[in-house]
């Protein structure tokens, strides 16, 4: 099942057994994530328009995953000594699965700060000490993804015939950051067209580097963070965009 996620360009990677335990325990569950994260797509102007955890696009994917069975859900692990409360530590999950084998935690970081992926990491690594889950899975922005937001924002202007900040606003964005504005006027400077400068400015402020993506949980995974927490790293490619995918020759 994993396999025809990695197929279908999905960055799939998997630490301390944690294929066969998911393959091997939980196939039903499995085989549910799979379909939920074949069927999902979103449009390119919704790279434009989208945030974090609430965005349109996030939103769809965790509904699906909702119907599918997997709330949300806050742990709360408390010490007691001698019937006394000494310590309660509570960890919320964006959603969990409980079955018969046990229970599974994912975590879904579209867009934030990348030390985010610390504390989910970090979270599976308490849980699972405490049998609380028997994995942890996290989605993110894949490598072929975060590689194209450039093209795919400059796409989509082009697309849609937007030539100066005006049309931007009237085209419905009426929100920049100053730091997107600045960076914006300094590639107009340097007379980049309008679509290629304003694709620039807002994924450097937007999507950059500090924010979450495949190479930042990758590279958290192979230093270690989380072990020895079973771990299932999943991806979504550039081909989950699908109006940009199908107009974009591979």
């Amino acid at each position: 099942m994993l396999n025809d996620l990695r197929a279908a360009g999905f960055d799939i990677e998997t630490r301390n057994h944690a294929q066969a335990i998911l393959v091997g325990d939980f196939p039903e569950v499995a085989a549910d994530l799979c379909e939920v994260l074949s069927s999902f797509s979103i449009e390119a102007r919704e790279v434009i328009g989208s945030g974090g955890g609430q965005a349109k696009s996030t939103m769809r994917l965790r509904d699906a995953l909702y119907d599918k069975g997997w709330p949300k859900h806050e742990f709360v692990v408390q010490t007691i000594v001698d019937r006394v409360e000494r310590e309660a530590i509570s960890h919320e999950i964006d959603h969990i699965h409980h079955a018969a084998a046990g229970t599974l935690a994912l975590e879904i970081e579209w867009n934030n700060k990348d030390p985010f992926f610390d504390r989910d990491l970090e979270n599976f690594q308490r849980l699972h000490a405490q049998s609380a889950i028997s994995l942890g899975i996290i989605i993110t922005r894949g490598a072929s993804l975060q590689s194209s937001l450039e093209d795919i924002v400059e796409w989509t202007l082009q697309r849609d015939g937007i030539l100066d900040v005006s049309e931007l606003e009237d085209w419905g964005m009426k929100e920049r950051t100053a730091r997107q504005k600045r960076m914006l006027d300094a590639q107009l400077e340097k007379q980049v067209p309008f679509a290629r400068a304003f694709a620039r400015s807002f994924v450097a402020d937007k999507y950059g580097q500090a924010t979450t993506h495949w190479e930042k949980l990758a590279t958290r995974v192979a230093r270690g963070v989380g072990n020895p927490c079973p771990l299932v790293l999943i991806g979504l490619p550039v081909g989950v965009v699908t109006d940009y995918s199908a107009a974009t020759p591979e």
